[in-house]
């Protein structure tokens, strides 16, 4: 099933046994943000960029980033590629390349400046050559589809949340549906100045969801997805969806990563909801690497 209709998808949603696969990835990789900058078509619909090349700091990016690598590490093996040239904000893979059991996709963006990241020949062979895996390249047709970017999975339960914009319209939608094999997702409109579901929406281990309500343009989209995920669906504010909170993983059972800036923005209700729902937070400083408009989740493909 893909639909609009959201009664439908909630009878379908809660149907669903949590046996579809594992909830949390089994590795991740990482791409380093070499030759970082700021990627003037990406601006363009990304409300969450920093305005002029002087808020962009490499070098510290680079360190940010390795940290990063090193703090996941606790919690699922992570390998990093090496920055592709002319590629600024090429450091969040996980629009372009994702994985289900045995295949990987290759996802179209809508920006030409992110398309050569596809092309990338390191990153397929070492999936379809040294790991075995099918590939499914969805790059070359012309709907836009970022992957987990625009499509949030419940990995245990077989659904996705796929937020509609300029980076991912329905056809995209009904091919990346297809090539992760869902059972069901629903199809929803972001609101306007959004350009990802996952900026706003994050479902935790199959077990939890945090939802910026703002981010959706019907509310009853947030209240089926809150409902679906109850008690454990934790609404998040205004200042919680500007510091990118929305914008976590869970990598293993019990813990949810963001980013430094994320946690500080966390109200108590939000802590408690968390850590009622068996997480932990665990953070890394991103500051620099926030300013090209993407966290911590934005920063990770997960390898299943």
């Amino acid at each position: 099933m893909i639909t609009r209709d959201v009664a439908a998808f909630l009878a379908r949603a809660r149907a669903c046994a949590r046996d579809f696969g594992p909830a949390t990835a089994r590795a991740a990789f990482l791409v380093s943000p070499d030759g970082f900058g700021r990627a003037a078509e990406s601006a363009s619909d990304n409300r969450y960029m920093a305005a002029g090349d002087s808020a962009f700091d490499a070098a510290r990016a680079t360190q940010e980033h390795r940290r990063l690598q090193q703090d996941l590490a606790q919690d699922v093996p992570v390998f990093c590629f090496a920055g592709l040239p002319g590629a600024p904000d090429g450091l969040f893979p996980n629009n372009v390349f994702a994985t289900v059991p045995g295949r990987l996709v290759v996802g179209r963006m809508r920006h030409a400046v992110r398309r050569r990241e596809a092309e990338r020949q390191d990153i397929r062979r070492c999936f379809t050559e040294l790991m075995g895996y099918d590939e499914c390249d969805l790059s070359a047709q012309p709907h836009p589809c970022e992957l987990t970017g625009a499509l949030v999975i419940d990995r245990a339960r077989g659904l996705g949340f796929c937020g509609l914009s300029e980076r991912c319209d329905e056809a995209g939608a009904r091919l990346m549906h297809e090539a992760f094999g869902l059972r069901a997702t629903l199809l929803f409109d972001l609101a306007p100045g959004e350009y990802h579901a996952n900026v706003v929406l994050a479902v935790l281990a199959g077990h939890a969801a945090l939802l910026c309500p703002r981010g959706f343009a019907d509310p009853d989209v947030v209240a089926a997805i809150a409902a679906l995920y109850a008690p454990h669906a934790l609404l998040l504010s205004s200042e919680e969806q500007a510091g990118l909170a929305g914008n976590a993983i869970a990598l293993a059972p019990g813990r949810a990563w963001m980013s430094a800036r994320a946690e500080a923005t966390l109200s108590a209700v939000t802590r408690a909801g968390l850590e009622a729902a068996g997480f932990r937070v665990g953070s890394v400083p991103l500051d620099a690497i926030e300013a090209a408009g993407g966290s911590l989740r934005c920063c990770v493909a997960e390898v299943f």
